[in-house]
């Protein structure tokens, strides 16, 4: 669009806002009909929303300000003033110019996001056709099967972990913008919703997060930190990080004494911990056990394990879960909190195994089903 059209757009979009208004007033004027100062503010507040969803914030901020001096010059007594006589009135008049103002500023941050998300959606597949054209080129008939299977998870996880969660953002946005005028939600909904939104916001970092570090692996662009570190102190900083989804379960540490300090990248090796403790509580019962152990191997390496009472992973699919993008179904693994991307796991080898070690699924003892355990090279001082 060349400069001239781009000033086209913005002359309509912003004569559009605040023009609409103007000739709202201009009808409810020429009205012949009684029309009570309620039903003005709700149809104005509605052209807010429609000028936030179609056209942004801006645009929709000065369809704001236009609203709230009709409706104060026009419709507040005494009318064609800029006085507000009556204290009710100008209580009115403040909760519909802030209403007006906060509702157009979150329909259009919903807007942004869904468009943020259609946007992300096209470059993952405009990627996968350049990988596919590669492929095609090479006539290698295994290589394009896998990108086939790359497309699928890779469109599956934009459709389930982008659209999911912006679908949940949306709903509750929407019903609190229309509870500004009814006032059904009590403070404890109004929360609830609040909530949904900031988990919801959580779980599209983490997809980001996870599409982040799966690349930066694949590309050994990993950018390690190493120092001397303790081991509790990794311990410590991933359950401290997963301190609200271990709430339901019991957790116990067992730390072998005067364990040495590892030569490592701390903040990388704890975020792996995280991902094994995330997983046990979503394959785990409620108020069941798990249990974190530490000890030093005869490999001068320092060994953590997390064990769970959960249903277990077949033997046959221990090296498949650490595949990229693997999600087991329904009838191989029972969840209790919801699938993912299923890149956490890859991304957890791709941690350890850049620091020298390993990591690995194997059955738990004393009670406990599944145990998934990484070495990691003590180190020495040079």
């Amino acid at each position: 669009m060349n400069f001239s059209g781009l000033i086209s757009t913005k002359i309509f979009r912003y004569g559009f806002a605040a023009g609409g208004i103007f000739v709202l007033t201009l009808a409810f004027e020429l009205s012949q009909v009684r029309i009570n100062s309620i039903t003005i503010a709700l149809t104005f507040l509605l052209f807010i929303l429609i000028s936030a969803t179609f056209f942004g914030r801006n645009p929709a901020l000065l369809s704001s300000l236009a609203a709230m001096l009709c409706f104060n010059f026009f419709f507040l007594p005494p009318v064609r003033t800029w006085i507000i006589s009556d204290p009710q009135n100008l209580v009115a008049w403040g909760a519909f110019t802030i209403t007006a103002i906060v509702a157009g500023e979150l329909s259009a941050y919903a807007r942004r996001r869904a468009e943020e998300a259609e946007t992300q959606k096209i470059e993952i597949e405009r990627l996968y056709g350049e990988l596919q054209n590669a492929f095609e080129k090479a006539s290698h008939a295994e290589a394009l099967k896998q990108s086939e299977k790359l497309k699928s998870a890779l469109l599956d996880a934009v459709t389930h972990d982008l659209r999911t969660p912006l679908t949940s953002i949306k709903a509750s946005v929407t019903t609190l913008l229309e509870d500004q005028n009814e006032k059904i939600l009590d403070e404890g909904e109004r929360k609830e919703f609040l909530e949904i939104i900031n988990e919801e916001n959580d779980r599209l970092n983490e997809f980001i997060e996870g599409i982040v570090g799966i690349a930066q692996i694949e590309a050994n662009a990993l950018h390690l930190r190493k120092s001397w570190s303790a081991v509790e102190e990794i311990i410590n900083t991933a359950l401290n990080r997963a301190r609200m989804r271990l709430d339901s379960f019991h957790v116990s540490v067992m730390v072998e004494e005067d364990l040495p300090s590892i030569f490592a990248d701390a903040n990388s090796v704890s975020e792996v911990l995280f991902t094994l403790l995330d997983n046990a509580a979503k394959y785990s019962p409620k108020n069941s056990t798990i249990r974190i152990t530490a000890r030093r191997t005869a490999a001068a390496a320092i060994e953590i394990g997390v064990e769970d009472e959960g249903c277990g992973i077949p033997e046959e699919m221990r090296e498949k879960v650490f595949a990229k993008f693997f999600r087991a179904g329904k009838e191989d693994i029972h969840t209790t909190g919801g699938g993912g991307l299923g890149l956490g796991l890859a991304i957890a080898r791709g941690i350890i195994e850049s620091q020298g070690g390993k990591i690995w699924i194997e059955d738990a003892s004393e009670g406990f089903v599944t145990r998934i355990a990484f070495q990691i090279p003590i180190g020495d001082e040079e």
